[in-house]
């Protein structure tokens, strides 16, 4: 995560809130949590102390929801707008690497709203677009940090959900293609699958600089200042847009990530470590105000400072139940 990012976590009030950090990258940390999910001994001792677990990502259906919703809305303004005609298919470019923005998108078009192509965007990380355009996922690869952090990801969690409707809801195809997953670390849908993804979905990738290179231009076209997730999206669509009207996801504020849209706007020049320092020439920069609930994080105590290894976390996450009890 970004240092904003950590520092919205390590800040949280309350006295029923514990964070810890899980030494690994996003794969290590997802992993950890589905097996805490999956253990029935763990659940039973939290069920006895009067507790249960969820997730705030994509891991909970209730994620997905709210996106599917804004896929709706977004439709609905271009039609306001009469950009486009009621009833006109349209395409909608996602930046993703655990695929939740953009299966919300999928169902949203099993529901009804005329959408033509999803197009998954990846960064360097690109597991997912070779998935579309080959059939086989492989994650035996290496994995990259990049500064789209939350796409960082080799382990595509909401996949396994493409492929269970892909599949025609085979949960014993989707099970052995996750049992290679986890033996083999890859698995080949085969043909038909690859073809019935391929009615709704494309894929491409942008690198380091071409996601850079996009940000910048935006910014210089329109005074738009976008975050380095979206700007993977951006590049995706510049290398591939046609004549359908197209919508790019926008996924978070560039405030959270000052360092380097400062670096993609202003090539060339340092900016700041310290990352509200560039926050600050950022604003200036740019003209546009930083978000409050980034600002007041200057100020804001930090409260949790653990750490934990990926096969601590049960032990971890129980030590937190006895602090609050």
């Amino acid at each position: 995560v970004a240092d904003m990012q950590k520092l919205q976590m390590a800040t949280q009030k309350g006295e029923n809130v514990s964070v810890c950090a899980v030494r690994g990258n996003f794969d290590d940390a997802q992993t950890g949590v589905k097996q805490l999910f999956a253990n029935t001994e763990i659940a039973f001792k939290l069920k006895t102390a009067g507790y249960k677990l969820s997730s705030a990502n994509s891991i909970n259906w209730g994620r997905l929801v709210p996106q599917i919703a804004y896929y709706f809305w977004a439709y609905s303004v271009l039609a306001q707008k009469e950009t486009i005609k009621p009833g006109e298919a349209i395409d909608f470019i996602v930046p993703t690497g655990n695929f939740g923005d953009i299966l919300a998108g999928y169902y949203a078009k099993r529901m009804g709203l005329p959408v033509n192509r999803l197009v998954c965007a990846s960064n360097s990380n690109r597991v997912l677009t070779d998935f579309f355009k080959t059939g086989v996922y492989d994650k035996n690869r290496e994995f990259k940090k990049t500064s789209s952090p939350s796409m960082d990801i080799l382990i595509s969690s909401n996949l396994e959900r493409l492929l269970f409707e892909a599949s025609g809801r085979d949960a014993a195809a989707v099970i052995r293609f996750m049992e290679g997953l986890k033996n083999e670390g890859r698995y080949n849908v085969g043909t038909e699958i690859k073809k019935t993804i391929a009615r709704d979905f494309s894929a491409g990738s942008a690198s380091e600089e071409q996601a850079f290179a996009a940000l910048s231009n935006v910014f210089e076209r329109t005074g738009e200042v976008i975050d380095t997730h979206t700007a993977v999206a951006q590049a995706v669509y510049d290398k591939s847009k046609g004549k359908t009207i197209s919508v790019i996801l926008a996924t978070a504020s560039p405030y959270k990530f000052p360092q380097d849209v400062l670096l993609a706007i202003e090539p060339g020049k340092t900016p700041p470590t310290n990352g509200f320092e560039a926050a600050k020439i950022l604003s200036e920069r740019t003209n546009t105000n930083i978000p409050e609930p980034i600002k007041v994080l200057s100020d804001a105590p930090v409260r949790f400072t653990a750490t934990c290894n990926k096969d601590d976390m049960a032990e971890t996450l129980f030590s937190a139940v006895e602090s609050w009890s």
